[in-house]
């Protein structure tokens, strides 16, 4: 035997010390460097939760704005799906003007509240009521949970929701193990058992019919490698799969499998993991999924676009109930279980999408807010929530009111590129942000960052200033609206105009801003001052506002958002509220890190501030936007102004109801003629939005501290109704002398001949 194994040993040395050479000199550096990269990508798996952006939470109290559109496009982009009954969180359903909604309740930085089941009934445009189902109470104030609206992650478009194996329902920890590895408890990561099956049953089918990989290796190939099928790839699965088993336990490498299996795909958005599964396909959570749905997913797992319910659903079917076949032959549901959940049909909601980032435009706007308190790498890896001022379906509505405005434009739209802004006029809140014409555009942002003249919309702060005064101004002052000739710095000639090129004579101030003539504006402008009113302006943070008297008739350039900021002064009477994005961000923890509030003050010069509201109100009236009180608008009372700035290259219209403030913004991005005034243009859009967003009306009547006057328009001093030309006026409560002139002198020039009459409203106006 010495004999033959030293023979034998001379024969097979090389061949030995070469294989140890090779294992030592490269296996072994191998599985070292692979082991580090197994460590590295677990620790990070810890990390991975990305910071997510959340709308605000949905409102609904009696007496709150609301219409079936509305509410139905909210509980839809918040991931509630409909069915019959209602019961199941995350679902609604509807009885005429009633909702049965099962909420999921909710963490935020204002507090939250739990999960319940209301009914929410609508009437006259508003909630009517809302009531505890479960005690049949009525209820004050509910929320519902926020959509969420963007993740904020690095480049890969991958959508996940991180969850703990505790939280997992058991039917699918244990389905999910006894369809796709019963030995998982066991096996050290490779299944010699289950290999040796499949390669059997392989055979004797003549095709491959069953796998014998491990849970582990299904990790490992999501984690790791491609799909390529060589020997190389082989051994790195099962060597990667042999030391993901010797570092990790058996419930740390299920939780990370049901976090990373792959199961579809949303354009170029893959969706990993249970939980965005659960979204992607149902529109709820996965804790709140049935046995019939816990098995289509489990199913997919052998082949998420081969079983794709969307595309394939009588596989899909076959699949599941092949799945729940499985559930039963191992005990995890009983047979009358067993029998509902084949019967049910795939229930596949057909609205369901995972979170993206939907409102680029808004995003922007949100990042822009925090930067000082997150940067970018906090945000990516913070694992944080970011709650918004965002309302769904006013940024939806406000997009569809873009792009229905445009197309009716027809060829003249083409070119035609739009933004918009929405907020809430008592809290500052930013509702929604439209940067393009297309929705999700994340190219340029319009609302932002495109800063063009906005025309007339600038009057109604010079007519602010002014009546900051109210001695020497009022709503029924007569303006001159003569010509002008203005000498400039250079030496020209300024010689501006109207846009119907007549010029009025004397005319009441209202009628002034409510035609937009030009003319009259200037000659007030200059009266007041233009550095006043400059520095008015710049008192909201703009710089760089034209200092010359062609500022008076919107030689001022701003961006859409601005033009809000600056809206918003009047829209919250007389308060400068911020234009908040960000409502709080919260940890991990369900902790709150930052709240984003505004202290909002005593407001400044409200009387002036009522005036123009007012004045802005006939600008609906009977003015440049009269088309709006002319329609089905004409209740809510609005109160706005049209801007067109030179050779028609940009339209605007500014305008606000009781409850919401809209600035609409068209022209065309190489500054070339649009054709388009503001009250054929931005108000178009507006008047859209309005149609479909519910709000609330803006009181006609004077508002606190004015009264209703009447007024000679000839010479702006108080007169009695009973004279001709009188027209009554609010003005700031004890501020006209006490003292009318009465209709002696008028009867007098009638006597003589004389027609005595003070100027009328004008009845033609230029849009």
């Amino acid at each position: 035997m010495g004999a033959l194994a030293r023979h034998s040993w001379r024969l097979l040395r090389i061949p030995f010390w070469v294989v140890l050479g090779l294992g030592l000199g490269f296996l072994l550096p191998y599985t070292l460097i692979l082991n580090k990269r197994v460590q590295d990508r677990f620790n990070e798996l810890v990390f991975a939760v990305p910071t997510r952006v959340y709308a605000r939470p949905l409102e609904l109290a009696p007496g709150v704005p609301m219409s079936p559109s509305a509410l139905e496009l909210e509980l839809t982009f918040a991931g509630y799906t409909r069915d019959a009954s209602g019961k199941v969180p995350g679902s609604w359903t509807r009885e005429g003007s009633r909702y049965l909604i099962s909420s999921r309740g909710y963490a935020g930085p204002d507090g939250g509240e739990l999960p319940k089941r209301i009914r929410v009934t609508l009437g006259k445009g508003e909630v009517e009521s809302v009531t505890d189902l479960a005690s049949g109470a009525p209820i004050k104030l509910a929320h519902l949970d926020p959509a969420r609206i963007a993740t904020v992650y690095g480049a890969q478009q991958e959508e996940r929701r991180i969850v703990h194996l505790a939280d997992v329902p058991p039917l699918l920890v244990r389905g999910l193990q006894a369809v796709e590895d019963r030995d998982f408890k066991h096996h050290i990561g490779l299944d010699f058992t289950a290999i040796l099956r499949a390669a059997f049953a392989n055979l004797r089918a003549g095709h491959t019919v069953q796998g014998g990989s491990t849970l582990t290796q299904q990790l490992v190939r999501n984690l790791f490698l491609d799909r390529n099928q060589t020997i190389v790839r082989k051994f790195n699965e099962a060597l990667l799969s042999l030391l993901i088993e010797a570092h990790y336990s058996k419930d740390r490498i299920l939780e990370a499998y049901i976090n990373e299996v792959f199961l579809g795909q949303q354009g170029s958005q893959a969706v990993h993991g249970f939980a965005a599964g659960a979204e992607f396909y149902f529109g709820r959570r996965m804790e709140d999924l049935r046995p019939q749905e816990i098995a289509l997913l489990v199913g997919m797992v052998k082949g998420p676009s081969y079983y794709d319910p969307r595309r394939f659903p009588e596989r899909a079917l076959a699949r599941r109930n092949l799945v729940l076949k499985e559930f039963y032959d191992t005990g995890l549901i009983d047979a009358n279980q067993a029998n509902a959940a084949q019967a049910a049909p795939l229930d596949i909601a057909s609205n369901a999408q995972l979170p993206h980032n939907r409102f680029p435009a808004f995003m922007q706007l949100v990042r822009a807010q925090i930067t000082s308190d997150f940067d970018n790498d906090t945000l990516s890896q913070g694992n944080l929530s970011i709650f918004t001022t965002l309302d769904p379906a006013a940024q939806i509505y406000a997009e569809q009111a873009i792009a229905s405005s445009l197309k009716g434009l027809g060829k003249r739209g083409e070119k035609v590129q739009a933004a918009g802004v929405v907020t809430d006029t008592t809290s500052g809140n930013v509702l929604a942000v439209v940067g393009s014409k297309m929705p999700g555009d994340t190219g340029f942002n319009r609302a932002l960052d495109s800063r063009r003249p906005i025309g007339s919309l600038v009057k109604p702060f010079v007519y602010l200033v002014a009546l900051t005064d109210p001695s020497r101004w009022n709503l029924g002052t007569p303006l001159d609206d003569s010509p002008i000739a203005l000498r400039q710095p250079n030496g020209s000639t300024w010689m501006p105009h109207n846009d119907d090129n007549l010029s009025h004579g004397q005319v009441p101030m209202v009628d002034a801003l409510a035609h937009s003539w030009n003319l009259a504006t200037i000659h007030l402008g200059l009266a007041v001052g233009v550095p006043r009113i400059k520095a008015f302006l710049e008192s909201f943070g703009f710089t760089d506002i034209n200092p010359s008297p062609s500022m008076l008739i919107g030689a001022v350039d701003l961006s859409p958002f601005q033009v809000a900021q600056l809206y918003q002064y009047l829209a919250a009477d007389g308060h400068a509220l911020p234009l908040l994005a960000v409502r709080g961000v919260m940890d991990g923890n369900g902790h709150t890190i930052k709240r984003y509030e505004v202290e909002s003050g005593k407001g400044e010069y409200q009387d002036a501030v009522r005036l123009v509201t007012w004045a802005m109100q006939q600008v609906a009236e009977y003015g440049t936007a009269h088309s709006l009180g002319e329609s089905s608008l004409a209740w809510l009372n609005a109160a706005g102004k049209t801007g067109t700035s030179n050779d028609l290259r940009d339209s605007w219209f500014s305008g606000f109801t009781g409850s919401h403030l809209a600035v609409f913004w068209m022209g065309r991005d190489d500054n070339k003629p649009t054709s388009l005034f503001g009250a054929t243009g931005g108000l178009r859009a507006w008047q859209d939005l309005f149609r479909h967003l519910p709000t609330k009306a803006l009181p006609s009547s004077p508002g606190e501290g004015l009264q209703m006057a009447w007024i000679d328009p000839a010479n702006g001093k108080p007169t009695q109704p009973q004279c001709q030309g009188a027209r009554q006026f609010p003005v700031v409560a004890g501020s006209l002398p006490a003292d009318t002139e009465g209709c002696f002198w008028q009867r007098v020039g009638d006597f003589f001949g004389g027609n005595g009459n003070a100027p009328a409203p004008a009845a033609t106006t230029q849009p």
